[in-house]
């Protein structure tokens, strides 16, 4: 599968309006095809436009990142290596979290595969929290970037006990540093 996905679309053609667009800014004006139209397309200059749109595996992974931890009981992203090498990484000071760690997609084609990696606060019906992800992130990905999410794989690799901070330490440990 490719790093990024591309589109290739002409644009319909549309009547040009002047640059400084309606005299009356509230008034519909009709289109080339014969409908009522508000001006906005006028004032992009649509008429045939030729190019490509590529989106990069990292903005589907970002959206899919959001869209898992939107979902009450999810506590974290990523598995054992990644959030033990995040918690160095704090401890030390350097740089900051990834916004894509625990997520990794595939775009092929105008259809995206999601591999979701997440950690469960404990007392949250394992199964229930995977399945809302998984309709979430499938829901996300599609509806911001317009492609086909024809897998959405995810991975419980851990449970957040009571108490636990982000990176598995007592709360505790966390207020005595």
């Amino acid at each position: 599968m490719s790093d990024v996905a591309t589109i290739e679309e002409p644009v319909e053609e549309r009547a040009e309006e002047p640059v400084g667009g309606p005299a009356d800014p509230g008034a519909a004006r009709e289109t080339s095809d014969g409908t009522a139209g508000d001006g906005v397309s006028g004032l992009l200059g649509a008429s045939v436009v030729k190019g490509r749109i590529k989106v990069a595996d990292e903005v589907v992974e970002k959206v899919a990142a959001l869209a898992a931890l939107e979902i009450p009981g999810v506590a974290d992203l990523g598995g054992d290596f990644e959030r033990a090498f995040e918690a160095v990484r704090d401890r030390i000071g350097v740089g900051s979290k990834r916004a894509t760690q625990g997520v990794r997609a595939q775009i092929e084609n105008q259809q995206v595969a999601v591999d979701v990696t997440i950690v469960i606060v404990y007392g949250h019906v394992v199964m229930d929290v995977a399945a809302e992800v998984k309709v979430n992130v499938a829901r996300s990905v599609s509806r911001m970037l317009g492609m086909r999410v024809v897998e959405v794989n995810v991975t419980v690799d851990d449970v957040r006990l009571p108490g636990e901070g982000r990176n598995g330490r007592a709360a505790e440990d966390d207020e005595a540093t």
